[in-house]
C-alpha cells in the first residue's frame, strides 16, 4: 500500500512538473498571439527548418528579438536572437541551416528582404559580436548545444535582393492556434495515464490533470509571461 502512495505521489508530482512547462509555452504562444494582433511586424523566414516568426524588439521571451545594436534591412547589420529551447523554440533547427540557403525577411517599409548563407559558426559565449551599420547582412544566433549555454551558433547572410513587401505573410500568425493544441496534447496525454494507472489511484491522478487542464485554458486566454513562469520553475531550463 505504502508503495502504491509513494508511486502516485511521484506521478503526481511528474504531471504537475510537466504541467507548469505546457503552461509556459501556453502563456508563451498565447500572450506572443495578443502582442502581435492587428500590429504590423517584421517577419523572418527560413522554409527550409520552418521558421515564420514575427520579430520584436522587446524580449527573447517573446519569440525571435532584434538586437538593440542593430540596423534594419538595406540599412546596417540585422541581428536576430532566438531561443532553441522552450519559449516557442523558434531557433530549434537553426543548426540545420547552411550555406547557399535563404533567408528572408518580410520588413514593412523596406520590403522583402533576401539573404544567401555565407557562414556557419559555433563560438564560446563570451564571443564579442562585431557588426556593420553600413553593412548588407544578417546574423542569427541561438545557443549550442541545445539545452546548454556554453556556446553560441552563429549563421550569417548576405543580401542579395530586395523585392516589394508581401502584406499576407506580415499578417499572418501561423503560431496562434499552438496554445491550444498544446493544451490539448497535455489532457490527452494525462488521460491515457489516468487510465492506464490502478484504479484506487486513477481518481487523484484524473484531478490533477484536470486542474491542470482548466489553468491552461485559461492561460489560453488571459496569459501572463512565459518568462516568469520559467524563472519560478525549480527545474531550470539550461538553454537559450
Amino acid at each position: 500500500m505504502a508503495k502504491s502512495v509513494i508511486s502516485t505521489v511521484i506521478v503526481i508530482i511528474c504531471i504537475i512538473i510537466i504541467g507548469l512547462y505546457a503552461a509556459g509555452e501556453v502563456n508563451y504562444f498565447s500572450e506572443k498571439t495578443v502582442s502581435e494582433k492587428n500590429i504590423t511586424s517584421p517577419v523572418v523566414l527560413i522554409e527550409k527548418v520552418g521558421i515564420n516568426e514575427k520579430i520584436n524588439n522587446v524580449s527573447l521571451s517573446q519569440g525571435v528579438m532584434l538586437d538593440e545594436k542593430s540596423g534594419i534591412p538595406t540599412q546596417g547589420d540585422v541581428v536576430l536572437f532566438g531561443h532553441r529551447t522552450l519559449q516557442g523554440s523558434p531557433f530549434l533547427r537553426l543548426n540545420e541551416v547552411n550555406n547557399g540557403d535563404t533567408i528572408t525577411l518580410e520588413w514593412p517599409g523596406i520590403g522583402e528582404v533576401k539573404y544567401t548563407v555565407t557562414n556557419k559558426k559555433i563560438v564560446p559565449a563570451t564571443y564579442k559580436l562585431e557588426t556593420n551599420q553600413s553593412g548588407n547582412h544578417i546574423l542569427l544566433i541561438t545557443c549550442d548545444p541545445i539545452g546548454s549555454t556554453e556556446n553560441r551558433l552563429i549563421i550569417e547572410g548576405e543580401q542579395t535582393n530586395v523585392s516589394g513587401v508581401n502584406e499576407k505573410i506580415i499578417s499572418d500568425n501561423p503560431q496562434q492556434s499552438n496554445a491550444f493544441i498544446i493544451t490539448g496534447i497535455f489532457l490527452i496525454i494525462g488521460l491515457i495515464i489516468s487510465f492506464i494507472y490502478p484504479k484506487d489511484s486513477r481518481p487523484y491522478i484524473l484531478a490533477t490533470v484536470l486542474i491542470i487542464t482548466i489553468m491552461l485554458v485559461y492561460f489560453c486566454f488571459n496569459p501572463m509571461s512565459s518568462q516568469f513562469i520559467y524563472d519560478n520553475i525549480i527545474i531550470l531550463n539550461g538553454g537559450i
